[in-house]
Protein backbone atom coordinates (compact mmCIF):
# COMPACT_ATOMS: atom_id res chain seq x y z
CA UNK A 1 0.00 0.00 0.00
CA UNK A 2 3.05 2.27 0.04
CA UNK A 3 2.51 3.16 -3.62
CA UNK A 4 -1.12 4.07 -3.02
CA UNK A 5 -0.07 6.28 -0.10
CA UNK A 6 2.51 8.08 -2.22
CA UNK A 7 -0.01 8.60 -4.99
CA UNK A 8 -2.56 10.00 -2.51
CA UNK A 9 0.09 12.32 -1.09
CA UNK A 10 1.03 13.48 -4.59
CA UNK A 11 -2.58 14.20 -5.51
CA UNK A 12 -2.96 16.20 -2.28
CA UNK A 13 0.20 18.15 -3.09
CA UNK A 14 -1.15 18.93 -6.56
CA UNK A 15 -4.36 20.27 -5.05
CA UNK A 16 -2.34 22.36 -2.60
CA UNK A 17 -0.24 23.72 -5.45
CA UNK A 18 -3.35 24.59 -7.45
CA UNK A 19 -4.73 26.56 -4.50
CA UNK A 20 -1.41 28.42 -4.23
CA UNK A 21 -1.46 29.23 -7.94
CA UNK A 22 -4.99 30.61 -7.70
CA UNK A 23 -3.89 32.85 -4.83
CA UNK A 24 -0.84 33.94 -6.84
CA UNK A 25 -3.02 34.73 -9.85
CA UNK A 26 -5.26 36.89 -7.66
CA UNK A 27 -2.29 38.85 -6.33
CA UNK A 28 -0.86 39.35 -9.81
CA UNK A 29 -4.21 40.56 -11.11
CA UNK A 30 -4.33 43.15 -8.33
CA UNK A 31 -0.78 44.33 -8.89
CA UNK A 32 -1.02 44.42 -12.69
CA UNK A 33 -4.41 46.06 -13.06
CA UNK A 34 -4.46 49.25 -15.20
CA UNK A 35 -2.66 51.99 -13.31
CA UNK A 36 -1.26 49.51 -10.82
CA UNK A 37 2.40 49.23 -9.80
CA UNK A 38 2.95 45.84 -11.44
CA UNK A 39 5.22 43.18 -10.01
CA UNK A 40 8.24 45.45 -9.61
CA UNK A 41 7.18 49.02 -10.42
CA UNK A 42 8.23 52.00 -8.32
CA UNK A 43 6.28 52.78 -5.18
CA UNK A 44 7.51 56.38 -5.01
CA UNK A 45 6.84 59.31 -7.31
CA UNK A 46 9.37 61.39 -9.23
CA UNK A 47 10.04 63.45 -6.09
CA UNK A 48 10.73 60.43 -3.93
CA UNK A 49 7.46 60.45 -2.00
CA UNK A 50 5.16 57.41 -1.65
CA UNK A 51 2.77 57.25 -4.56
CA UNK A 52 -0.60 58.72 -3.67
CA UNK A 53 -2.51 56.74 -6.32
CA UNK A 54 -1.90 53.33 -4.74
CA UNK A 55 -1.97 51.71 -1.32
CA UNK A 56 1.78 51.31 -0.86
CA UNK A 57 1.47 49.14 2.26
CA UNK A 58 -0.96 46.77 0.51
CA UNK A 59 1.30 46.53 -2.54
CA UNK A 60 4.31 45.68 -0.40
CA UNK A 61 2.27 43.07 1.44
CA UNK A 62 1.08 41.53 -1.85
CA UNK A 63 4.59 41.41 -3.27
CA UNK A 64 5.96 39.80 -0.12
CA UNK A 65 3.15 37.24 -0.09
CA UNK A 66 3.74 36.48 -3.78
CA UNK A 67 7.44 35.85 -3.13
CA UNK A 68 6.59 33.46 -0.29
CA UNK A 69 4.03 31.62 -2.43
CA UNK A 70 6.53 31.24 -5.28
CA UNK A 71 9.07 29.65 -2.93
CA UNK A 72 6.45 27.39 -1.36
CA UNK A 73 5.18 26.35 -4.79
CA UNK A 74 8.70 25.42 -5.88
CA UNK A 75 9.15 23.22 -2.81
CA UNK A 76 5.84 21.47 -3.46
CA UNK A 77 6.68 20.99 -7.14
CA UNK A 78 10.00 19.39 -6.16
CA UNK A 79 8.16 17.00 -3.83
CA UNK A 80 5.65 16.13 -6.56
CA UNK A 81 8.43 15.39 -9.05
CA UNK A 82 10.26 13.24 -6.49
CA UNK A 83 7.09 11.25 -5.76
CA UNK A 84 6.42 10.70 -9.45
CA UNK A 85 9.94 9.35 -9.87
CA UNK A 86 9.37 6.98 -6.93
CA UNK A 87 6.03 5.82 -8.31
CA UNK A 88 7.45 5.20 -11.75
CA UNK A 89 10.56 3.38 -10.52
CA UNK A 90 8.42 1.05 -8.44
CA UNK A 91 5.63 0.63 -10.97
CA UNK A 92 5.96 -3.16 -11.26
CA UNK A 93 5.33 -3.64 -7.56
CA UNK A 94 2.85 -0.82 -7.16
CA UNK A 95 0.67 -2.03 -10.00
CA UNK A 96 -0.78 -4.73 -7.74
CA UNK A 97 -1.76 -2.29 -4.99
CA UNK A 98 -3.87 -0.03 -7.22
CA UNK A 99 -7.42 -0.72 -8.40
CA UNK A 100 -7.49 -2.59 -11.69
CA UNK A 101 -9.48 -1.31 -14.65
CA UNK A 102 -11.46 -3.67 -16.86
CA UNK A 103 -12.43 -3.66 -20.50
CA UNK A 104 -16.04 -3.98 -21.62
CA UNK A 105 -15.46 -7.74 -21.77
CA UNK A 106 -14.29 -7.78 -18.14
CA UNK A 107 -10.60 -8.24 -18.90
CA UNK A 108 -8.23 -6.62 -16.42
CA UNK A 109 -5.90 -3.93 -17.76
CA UNK A 110 -3.15 -2.06 -15.91
CA UNK A 111 -4.00 1.30 -14.37
CA UNK A 112 -3.20 4.09 -16.78
CA UNK A 113 -0.77 5.55 -14.26
CA UNK A 114 1.71 2.84 -15.21
CA UNK A 115 1.02 2.51 -18.91
CA UNK A 116 3.67 3.65 -21.36
CA UNK A 117 2.70 6.55 -23.56
CA UNK A 118 3.20 6.86 -27.29
CA UNK A 119 5.03 9.43 -29.33
CA UNK A 120 8.18 9.41 -27.23
CA UNK A 121 6.69 11.09 -24.16
CA UNK A 122 8.78 10.78 -21.01
CA UNK A 123 7.76 8.51 -18.14
CA UNK A 124 7.31 11.49 -15.82
CA UNK A 125 5.03 13.16 -18.37
CA UNK A 126 2.95 9.99 -18.69
CA UNK A 127 2.57 9.80 -14.92
CA UNK A 128 1.64 13.46 -14.58
CA UNK A 129 -0.91 13.25 -17.38
CA UNK A 130 -2.39 10.07 -15.93
CA UNK A 131 -2.82 11.67 -12.53
CA UNK A 132 -4.65 14.51 -14.25
CA UNK A 133 -6.51 12.29 -16.70
CA UNK A 134 -9.87 13.83 -15.82
CA UNK A 135 -8.64 17.21 -17.07
CA UNK A 136 -7.71 16.71 -20.76
CA UNK A 137 -7.78 20.46 -21.39
CA UNK A 138 -4.37 20.71 -19.69
CA UNK A 139 -2.54 18.81 -22.43
CA UNK A 140 0.10 20.82 -24.34
CA UNK A 141 -0.84 22.15 -27.77
CA UNK A 142 2.36 23.92 -28.89
CA UNK A 143 6.11 23.71 -28.38
CA UNK A 144 8.68 26.50 -28.04
CA UNK A 145 11.24 25.27 -30.58
CA UNK A 146 13.11 28.59 -30.56
CA UNK A 147 13.49 31.32 -27.93
CA UNK A 148 15.53 34.38 -28.89
CA UNK A 149 18.27 35.36 -26.46
CA UNK A 150 17.37 38.48 -24.50
CA UNK A 151 13.73 38.34 -25.60
CA UNK A 152 10.84 38.90 -23.16
CA UNK A 153 10.03 35.17 -23.30
CA UNK A 154 13.61 34.23 -22.40
CA UNK A 155 13.87 36.83 -19.65
CA UNK A 156 10.59 35.66 -18.12
CA UNK A 157 11.66 32.01 -17.96
CA UNK A 158 10.57 30.32 -21.21
CA UNK A 159 13.16 27.83 -22.52
CA UNK A 160 13.46 25.86 -25.75
CA UNK A 161 11.47 22.64 -25.53
CA UNK A 162 8.78 23.99 -23.20
CA UNK A 163 5.38 22.61 -24.20
CA UNK A 164 2.63 25.20 -23.98
CA UNK A 165 -0.40 24.13 -21.96
CA UNK A 166 -2.04 27.51 -21.36
CA UNK A 167 -1.28 31.09 -22.38
CA UNK A 168 -3.57 33.47 -20.54
CA UNK A 169 -7.06 32.46 -21.65
CA UNK A 170 -5.80 30.37 -24.59
CA UNK A 171 -5.63 26.61 -24.16
CA UNK A 172 -6.48 23.46 -26.06
CA UNK A 173 -5.12 24.45 -29.47
CA UNK A 174 -7.42 24.50 -32.51
CA UNK A 175 -7.21 25.74 -36.09
CA UNK A 176 -7.07 29.40 -35.01
CA UNK A 177 -4.58 28.77 -32.21
CA UNK A 178 -1.84 31.05 -33.56
CA UNK A 179 -4.29 33.89 -34.12
CA UNK A 180 -5.66 33.58 -30.58
CA UNK A 181 -2.14 33.47 -29.12
CA UNK A 182 -1.19 36.62 -31.04
CA UNK A 183 -4.33 38.45 -29.91
CA UNK A 184 -3.77 37.40 -26.30
CA UNK A 185 -0.22 38.74 -26.39
CA UNK A 186 -1.22 42.02 -28.07
CA UNK A 187 -4.05 42.62 -25.61
CA UNK A 188 -1.66 42.17 -22.68
CA UNK A 189 1.22 44.33 -23.85
CA UNK A 190 3.21 45.41 -20.77
CA UNK A 191 0.94 43.31 -18.54
CA UNK A 192 1.80 39.93 -17.05
CA UNK A 193 0.12 36.84 -18.50
CA UNK A 194 -0.17 33.59 -16.55
CA UNK A 195 1.47 30.84 -18.62
CA UNK A 196 1.56 27.09 -17.99
CA UNK A 197 4.18 24.96 -19.72
CA UNK A 198 5.14 21.31 -19.46
CA UNK A 199 8.90 21.03 -18.87
CA UNK A 200 10.45 17.57 -18.66
CA UNK A 201 7.01 16.21 -17.83
CA UNK A 202 6.32 18.63 -14.97
CA UNK A 203 4.00 21.63 -15.15
CA UNK A 204 5.67 25.00 -14.63
CA UNK A 205 3.64 28.14 -13.94
CA UNK A 206 5.24 31.33 -15.22
CA UNK A 207 4.27 34.95 -15.73
CA UNK A 208 5.29 36.40 -19.07
CA UNK A 209 4.95 40.08 -19.97
CA UNK A 210 4.64 40.82 -23.72
CA UNK A 211 6.62 43.98 -24.42
CA UNK A 212 8.67 45.82 -27.01
CA UNK A 213 12.31 44.84 -27.28
CA UNK A 214 15.13 44.87 -29.83
CA UNK A 215 13.76 41.92 -31.81
CA UNK A 216 10.53 41.07 -33.61
CA UNK A 217 7.21 40.56 -31.89
CA UNK A 218 6.33 41.13 -28.25
CA UNK A 219 7.77 37.88 -26.90
CA UNK A 220 10.52 36.72 -29.26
Amino acid sequence: MVGANIKAETMALMEQRTAMEEEMDGIIQRLCRPGGPGLSGNLVDSEGFPRADIDVAAVRSDRQKLAVLKNDRKEITDRIEKNIHILHSGSKDLDFSLPQKRTAEGEQVPHRFFQSGSGGASSIENAAVAMDEDNPGRLPFAVFDEVAEGSPAARDGIVVGDQLVKFGSVEGGGDDCLRRLALEGQSHENRAIAVIVLRRGVEEHLYVTPRRWGGSGLLG
